[in-house]
């Protein structure tokens, strides 16, 4: 019998979706408050998922549910940032 790897499953906080984490990109809140991307998955703080589409990033923004898991205002240049990030394939 094989047995097959668990694909870890994380919540978008935009479209409350359950997602693979590959599908998703990591946003931090570091432990000196700042907030950023975490492309690599293993930074220290408090992570949030978000879908790699330009769709949810929108919603996102619109309604401010970045700021609300992280209970902190997030920057323009974060925002600008994650919207160059998601638009690189595209």
């Amino acid at each position: 019998m094989i047995k097959s790897k668990k694909v870890p499953l994380r919540m978008c906080v935009s479209c409350r979706e359950m997602k693979s984490k590959k599908e998703l990109i990591r946003i931090v809140c570091e432990e000196n408050g700042s907030i950023s991307m975490d492309h690599t998955g293993k930074k220290n703080g408090k992570g949030a998922y978000i879908c790699d589409n330009i769709e949810c990033f929108n919603k996102a923004k619109k309604t401010r549910s970045i700021e609300r898991t992280f209970e902190k205002p997030t920057d323009n240049e974060l925002l600008l940032k994650m919207e160059e990030y998601i638009n690189r394939n595209k």
